[in-house]
């Protein structure tokens, strides 16, 4: 029997632990230290959560080519921790998130989100919702006992165990949850693409629309998953979208990341929507209160003047729940979040014309599409037309790959040391050419400058992959456009740099 400390495995493995679950290379994700954290998850949950070991544990998983291995080794700790294990297949996160709030049950996901297949996540859900930052710190301090006849001396499993047979419960209930809340036939006379590519979602959200009485469009369907991010949107996304809108007359495209927590819409004309726009569209059809979002969201939410309180967090959905659960608890209601990925999340159950949505606190992207294909029917309007009542404020988002994240902190400590003024004498010297002089720095998350012209350059280091991630917003797309390629050039130095 080998024992390991989770703490130790955390620093040695490059499977980094954090929003949500583990992440990294496939290569390194070994059933053994899939395994380990997985056991850690359920010991914790035991220990501090009071979770029987008869609770049931539900998994799911994404499209990439490496989730059925690991799920199979996550499977395999759940069986060894003798919880019963039920399999509800490919689905998307929010929907095995679903399941488990309405079951009270712990689910986990395998996913590596919209990264590249080359990697692969563990994220994992207690029975009231995603695990948060004090739930890692419990998950980090775990022993866990490794039999040393499960494991062969490369560290995979030695006789792996089939997953059980495909339970569709879950599915079918996330699909019931939005059929219940949304009017029978809204998308009547609706023709809407479908970008199918390898999302997970692309089934079940191609049933949502179909049922909902919308002619769907199924385009871009891929047997090779293709890392789509709704932060950082590929250049080829942006001309297939545009091509299809033209080319099929379509109301818009929808699409999601791979484990569809994340949403894609355009409009009419194969115009992408921004993340944090579509959230500020999908607050507004359900009428929320208290809208929680990062600190990188575009700044549109507060200054449409559109919800009586806005709420700025560090970036990650735990941050965003947290700050949602203090709003809950002080009677605000109806409370909401999303991110700037588009990602969107809900604190309280919202009704909506005596039809009744409960609470979904993780990232969902079928709210996102449908709440914003539903504002534009009530306005009788098109999309493009809904983002005319915003504030003229637009945002971009890049991100330098393989830029190790010590480097990227060292960097972004010498661009913002302690002493304001060299701190700002420096990034004038690195912007001000282009920017102008400094109003003000918020080092809530990363290192976010705001310039007297009212533009932002925000950087931070990604928190799941070697990247190094910046945003800009200002006042035309085309402004906003010329800061990301100008703060690319200098990111672009800074990894030339010996």
């Amino acid at each position: 029997m080998k024992l390991l400390s989770i703490a130790q495995l955390m620093e040695t493995s490059d499977v980094g632990f954090g929003t949500s679950g583990a992440r990294g290379l496939v290569e390194r994700m070994t059933d053994e230290i899939c395994y380990a954290y997985a056991m850690a998850f359920l010991q914790h949950l035991e220990q501090v959560r009071g979770t029987s070991r008869d609770t049931p544990v539900a998994i799911s998983g994404d499209l990439r080519p490496s989730t059925e291995r690991i799920l199979t080794a996550c499977a395999a700790a759940i069986r060894d921790r003798r919880h019963p294990l039920v399999h509800t297949g490919r689905i998307a996160s929010p929907a095995i998130a679903h399941y488990g709030l309405m079951k009270h049950i712990p689910t986990l996901m395998v996913t590596g989100s919209h990264i590249p297949d080359d990697r692969n996540g563990i994220k994992f859900n207690h029975a009231e919702g995603e695990i948060l930052k004090e739930d890692e710190a419990q998950i980090r301090i775990q022993q866990v006992e490794l039999p040393d006849e499960r494991f062969t001396p490369e560290g995979f499993l030695a006789t792996p165990e089939p997953l059980p047979p495909v339970q569709r419960e879950a599915e079918e209930e996330y699909i019931r949850r939005y059929l219940a809340f949304f009017p029978p036939n809204c998308l009547s006379g609706r023709r809407i693409g479908l970008y199918e590519h390898s999302t997970v979602l692309r089934d079940t959200l191609h049933r949502i629309l179909s049922e909902l009485g919308a002619e769907v469009v199924r385009l871009g369907r891929s047997d090779r998953f293709i890392p789509v991010d709704t932060e950082a949107i590929r250049p080829e996304d942006v001309k297939l979208a545009r091509e299809w809108a033209s080319q099929q007359s379509l109301d818009c495209i929808v699409s999601a990341d791979g484990d569809g927590d994340r949403p894609l819409i355009s409009d009419e004309h194969g115009e992408w929507l921004r993340g944090d726009v579509a959230g500020i569209l999908c607050a507004r059809y359900l009428h929320a209160h208290t809208v929680v979002t990062p600190v990188s969201s575009n700044t549109a939410v507060e200054l449409c003047e559109w919800f009586p309180q806005v709420i700025r967090t560090q970036i990650g959905s735990p941050y965003v729940i947290t700050a949602m659960n203090e709003a809950v608890s002080e009677g605000k209601q109806p409370v909401v979040g999303y991110e700037a990925n588009g990602g969107f999340l809900t604190a309280s159950d919202i009704e909506r014309d005596g039809r009744r949505l409960s609470a979904l606190p993780t990232r969902d992207a079928t709210l996102v599409i449908l709440a914003i294909l539903e504002l534009a029917r009530e306005k009788g309007c098109t999309i493009s037309q809904l983002l005319k009542d915003l504030p003229h404020r637009f945002t971009t988002s890049d991100r330098i790959r393989a830029f190790p994240t010590a480097r990227s902190h060292a960097k972004l400590e010498w661009l913002n040391p302690t002493d304001e003024k060299i701190a700002r004498q420096r990034i004038q010297t690195v912007f001000g050419d282009h920017l102008g002089e400094v109003a003000s720095i918020d080092t809530t998350d990363g290192l976010r400058i705001t310039f007297d012209n009212g533009e932002v350059v925000h950087l931070r280091p990604s928190g799941n992959a070697p990247e190094l991630r910046c945003y800009n917003e200002a006042d035309s797309p085309e402004r906003a456009e010329a800061l990301r390629a100008f703060c690319m050039e200098i990111l672009g130095s800074w990894k030339e740099e010996r």
